[in-house]
């Protein structure tokens, strides 16, 4: 059975390695088409640039990029406006683009919350990236934005409920933790085969690496605390067709 492809949507530079750089690696290895679109930051950034690196040692090609800025750093695109701020339909639209342009046969991005620190940019690229995936199988809807392509599933990167103590031990107390019940969760993946090149992407994010935000604290963790926090990651599924037949995809 050939491994699907797979197009992910993150919201920042970095959340593409530390929430689906394990199933990123893993689908590429296995000979899968793999890419990112990234819905903040500009080309011509520093952080751009890392984001470039990282992709490179996942495997995952060049970045995409939206090109809209980060809410909270207004010269991460000079001149654009905030993911935010920017109206729906507009964003929508560029994000069909992509997904038009690539073809995968599914797409990974931030669950409801936007992951464990529910970030505004990350709430708002899961909403994006939901009607954007339904929108590019409707040929109806933006005709020049690329011929139809319809996802089989949208899987939500997560976590359980039962693993926030693990990572609480790991990375202590955080301003907020926000994660689902157990049963939500469709995909548990084991990613430590591919924990070396989750973790050098991760870390390719220098200035985050430099700032202290979550890549700088995983540097400065020994090496069995970098795979308690980052060798497993947890997705849920959303259906995009109704067949029957149609089987989990993401390799678990």
């Amino acid at each position: 059975m050939s491994v699907p492809s797979l197009l992910a949507v993150f919201a920042h530079p970095d959340d593409e390695s530390l929430s689906a750089g394990g199933v990123l690696a893993r689908h590429a290895a296995a000979g899968a088409r793999t890419a990112v679109v990234t819905a903040t930051w500009a080309t011509d950034t520093p952080r751009a640039a890392e984001l470039a690196e990282a992709l490179r040692i996942l495997g995952a090609g060049e970045p995409r990029m939206l090109g809209y800025a980060d809410a909270r750093v207004p010269q991460s695109a000079p001149g654009c406006v905030r993911l935010c701020e920017a109206p729906l339909d507009e964003a929508v639209q560029r994000l069909v683009r992509h997904i038009r342009d690539f073809r995968p046969d599914i797409m990974v991005t931030h669950d409801a919350y936007g992951g464990l620190p529910g970030h505004p940019d990350h709430v708002h690229t899961h909403r994006v990236t939901m009607l954007a995936a339904q929108a590019a199988g409707l040929g109806r809807l933006y005709p020049d934005a690329g011929a139809p392509w319809q996802p089989r599933a949208l899987y939500l990167a997560t976590h359980p409920h039962s693993a926030v103590p693990a990572l609480r031990e790991v990375i202590g107390a955080r301003k907020a933790v926000y994660s689902v019940p157990d049963e939500q969760v469709t995909a548990t993946v084991d990613v430590r085969p591919w924990l070396e090149q989750k973790i050098a992407a991760v870390l390719a994010h220098r200035s985050e690496v430099e700032r202290g935000a979550l890549p700088g604290v995983i540097a400065g963790l020994p090496p069995d605390a970098q795979e308690r926090l980052l060798a497993t990651e947890w997705y849920i599924r959303h259906a995009l067709v109704t067949a029957a037949s149609v089987q989990t995809e993401l390799i678990a």
